[in-house]
């Protein structure tokens, strides 16, 4: 099937905007493929070091250098439930390449926090760098160079994309990432979602809200609502990454198993010593990228890849802007209902027949390019099917039924849920932000009304408990981007602000920081940029100036002349407190370099 021209176009744009970094990117490609890690010619003291710790086995084959020899690259923890099960993985895929003729060794851990726990807390202000973070703690690892291919052990929001990113940077290696899976479905997400409001409005105790979010939050496994870490598996299979059909398999399964040691196996086998080499670098390109932006339009996916895909795209010397996020979402259907955007969790979407029967939709409605290279072979095809336990332990590979499991979780392209993916990109005096809105409903999408001002998502909060916003209004919260704290999410609000719209009101938010993964029914533009602490427009709105958001037209405006606007000052507010605690004060550097919003976010170049 041949790719629509609106797939096309948008390729064809970032291809000519990135030639000169991607070629670039290449040639040094070309220079670390011309040196690959020879074990044999290591002085002896470098070599002695790098197995010192192995057993007589190991050593003694990356001694002789005649054997390829996987990096693992974990960001196990046994806090996170989503990484708790990483745990075992380790010991699965030594044991795993030994049985193929290899060798595994740990190269790195990196730090994996939880949104979940820093939600509203200081914490959350170092989430969005410690992907940084981690893609620097995973080259540490990797430069050791002992290396013929790596394995990614990672899940949850920053973790993946951070792993990308060094993946990307050792892209003359073979990489596959390899899941945990998410844990078993518990308390419906609406019911979570519905005490969280009644907490909200005090209808209910803490006794009652820990009690709900307990039984939703219950075992080992990612997170089952989609948010972003359900995305980053969605993202790894779109882009070739993850081995065909391992996403979504729950944990502690033999399933889940034999998929591990697959990984193991298939690793080895895309390695320079054999013959169907995949430098990941090479494999990953300007359709690879467009794929991923795809499937995260026709899944609901996360607000938090606008920026992440950007980063991650920069470190393969690909250039990708809001544009392009935007074009493509108005060109791709939206297939799957998961909450926030309906009431099934990613368990429920598996079973409906989940990535393979929506990347098989995809390719036959020409919206995504099938000749790709993936860590399986040279096709996206190989990726619309479901993966299986065979009889001898094995994982075998079906195709799907042709209709879906459950038509209200997961449905057809030709009758599709809404006819865009729903990520917009805003435009208007405020600058630019981005909006998601596919599940907000269509009588939300626009809010006309006049500012509120707060200058921290508390202030809004104590602003509810007082009584203070029964009325139509446009909450703006500023001084949330990356400069001023690190950007942290601002989820804590979805319940205040879904209790005011369910009561009537006119409602939306306007922030230069995050929501989350979890963006839900009310209409949020996010990640403004400019943002206030660089003198962007949003630092400059009053209370009571009249804010119009329209999420159909892609424009946020505030009915101020220019002239006014450009001669009032950005408030001076004291940020000191943002600098210390928790760890903060280590990332003042961090804060100091980061890119804006729409240029993904990080410390490091755009594009090489």
């Amino acid at each position: 099937m041949t790719v629509k021209a609106e797939i096309s176009a948008v390729t064809n744009r970032i291809r000519e905007r990135s030639a000169s970094s991607r070629a670039t990117y290449l040639s040094r490609l070309d220079d670390a493929e011309n040196h690959p890690p020879h074990r044999s010619t290591l002085s002896c003291g470098n070599l002695a070091h790098g197995f010192a710790a192995c057993g007589p086995g190991d050593k003694s084959a990356i001694a002789e250098g005649q054997v390829g020899n996987l990096g693992i690259v974990t960001s196990y923890n046994d806090m996170l439930s989503a990484h708790q099960p990483f745990a075992s993985f380790p010991d699965i895929i030594k044991d795993a390449a030994r049985q193929a003729g290899g060798v595994a060794q740990i190269a790195a851990g990196v730090p994996a926090m939880c949104d979940g726990v820093t939600q509203g807390q200081p914490g959350m202000e170092l989430s969005l760098f410690s992907r940084d973070v981690i893609a620097m703690s995973a080259a540490v690892g990797l430069s050791h160079n002992m290396f013929d291919a790596a394995l990614y052990l990672g899940v949850c929001d920053k973790i993946v994309p951070g792993l990308v990113i060094a993946a990307l940077t050792f892209g003359h290696l073979p990489a596959i990432f390899v899941p945990a899976g998410p844990m078993t479905s518990g308390l419906p997400n609406d019911d979570k979602a519905r005490v969280r409001q009644l907490y909200a409005e005090g209808k209910v105790g803490r006794a009652e809200l820990l009690e709900a979010e307990s039984a939703s939050y219950h075992g080992p496994g990612t997170c089952t609502f989609y948010g972003t870490a359900n995305s980053n598996q969605m993202l790894m299979e779109m882009m070739g990454l993850h081995l065909p059909g391992a996403s979504f398999i729950n944990p502690g399964t033999p399933l889940r198993d034999a998929l591990t040691k697959e990984a193991a196996h298939r690793a080895l086998a895309i390695t320079a010593g054999g013959n169907e080499f995949t430098p990941v670098g090479r494999m990953i390109d300007e359709r690879s990228i467009v794929n991923a932006i795809v499937g995260l339009h026709a899944t609901g996916g996360s607000t938090n890849h606008t920026m992440h895909l950007i980063a991650m795209a920069a470190a393969g010397g690909i250039s990708i802007s809001w544009q392009d996020i935007s074009d493509l979402s108005d060109a791709v259907p939206l297939l799957a209902r998961v909450y926030p955007n309906g009431l099934a969790d990613v368990n429920h979407f598996h079973a409906a027949g989940g990535l393979g029967f929506l990347i098989r939709e995809l390719l036959d409605a020409g919206l995504l390019h099938e000749d790709v290279r993936t860590v399986w072979g040279d096709s996206l095809r190989d990726y619309a099917v479901e993966a299986k336990l065979a009889d001898d332990g094995s994982v075998v590979r079906v195709p799907l039924p042709e209709k879906s499991g459950n038509e209200k979780v997961l449905t057809t392209a030709d009758k599709p849920f809404q006819q865009n993916g729903g990520l917009k990109l805003l435009e208007g005096n405020f600058g630019k932000s981005v909006i998601k809105i596919s599940a907000v409903k269509a009588d939300k999408r626009i809010v006309e009304a006049p500012a509120i001002i707060f200058d921290s998502q508390g202030a809004l909060q104590q602003a509810f408990k007082d009584g203070k916003l029964e009325k139509d209004f446009v909450a703006i919260v500023r001084f949330q981007g990356p400069k001023a704290n690190g950007m942290p999410e601002l989820h804590k609000l979805t319940p205040y602000l879904g209790i005011l719209q369910d009561r009537g009101f006119s409602v939306a938010l306007v922030t230069d920081g995050r929501m989350s993964g979890a963006s839900g029914k009310v209409p949020a533009a996010i990640h403004v940029t400019p943002e206030a602490s660089e003198g962007g427009v949003i630092g400059k709105i009053r209370d009571g100036d009249i804010v119009k958001l329209d999420a159909e037209a892609g424009t946020l405006s505030v009915d101020v002349p220019d002239a006014e606007l450009a001669a009032r000052p950005v408030p001076e507010i004291d940020l000191s407190g943002n600098g210390f605690g928790m760890g903060r004060e280590l990332f003042s550097g961090f804060r100091q370099m980061v890119r804006p919003a729409d240029q993904g976010a990080g410390v490091f170049g755009l594009a090489v």
